[in-house]
């Protein structure tokens, strides 16, 4: 099994990345490959699951270990396997999917990809009282979120910016890429944050 790959990274793609180790390239699919856009042509250090299939045998990579428990535990659930969990480790909340778990909120786990009202009963039922080592992030600098105490409100501005977003015709790739920043900062109303999306947007 591969823990981890450490070594150069060569390329960003809309699906995975390409870490070089040795003179070897390793192609790695990501949620969200350009979280690792600030580290493009230098060392990166990518947390992994490998997947054997009978015709594959594929590395799946992520920033920060809590991303990696957490998909651990999604393609636990009967119905999710690595490509959906990967997905929604895309545009996880994590604190807040945990809470969404806890609380048997299904309308909030049917907003990810893949995810229909029987799988995300599921997920309730399989992971309900098992994700308490990944609820609490230590540090800012770990995971961007919108958190347990976010309001409804907050929260509310933030998806409804994100589906104005894909109306305008980004890519869920695209509006991956700016939805930390967007958690990350104070939350705003639903426009403010479409015009701070879109500035962001412009940059890539």
């Amino acid at each position: 099994m591969i823990t981890y790959v450490k070594g150069l990274l060569t390329e960003i793609n809309d699906q995975s990345i390409v870490v070089e180790v040795q003179g070897l390239g390793y192609e790695i699919i990501c949620g969200n490959p350009y979280e690792f856009q600030h580290e493009e042509n230098g060392e990166v250090h990518v947390h992994t699951y490998q997947h054997v299939r009978e015709d594959a045998i594929q590395l799946y990579g992520f920033k920060h270990p809590k991303q990696k428990t957490l998909f651990m535990k999604l393609i636990s659930v009967s119905g999710i396997g690595p490509k959906s969990g990967i997905a929604i480790i895309g545009t996880v909340d994590v604190q807040g999917f945990v809470a969404a778990v806890e609380q048997e909120d299904e309308k909030y786990l049917t907003q990810f990809p893949g995810v229909g009202k029987k799988t995300a009963r599921q997920i309730i039922l399989d992971l309900k009282g098992t994700l308490e080592d990944i609820a609490y992030v230590e540090s800012s600098d770990e995971i961007p979120i919108i958190g347990l105490h976010a309001t409804t409100d907050e929260k509310k501005h933030l998806q409804d910016a994100i589906e104005a977003l894909s109306a305008l015709g980004y890519s869920d790739t695209e509006i991956s890429a700016v939805t930390p920043t967007l958690q990350q900062d104070d939350q705003g109303e639903t426009d403010e944050l479409i015009r701070k999306a879109l500035r962001l947007l412009a940059k890539h």
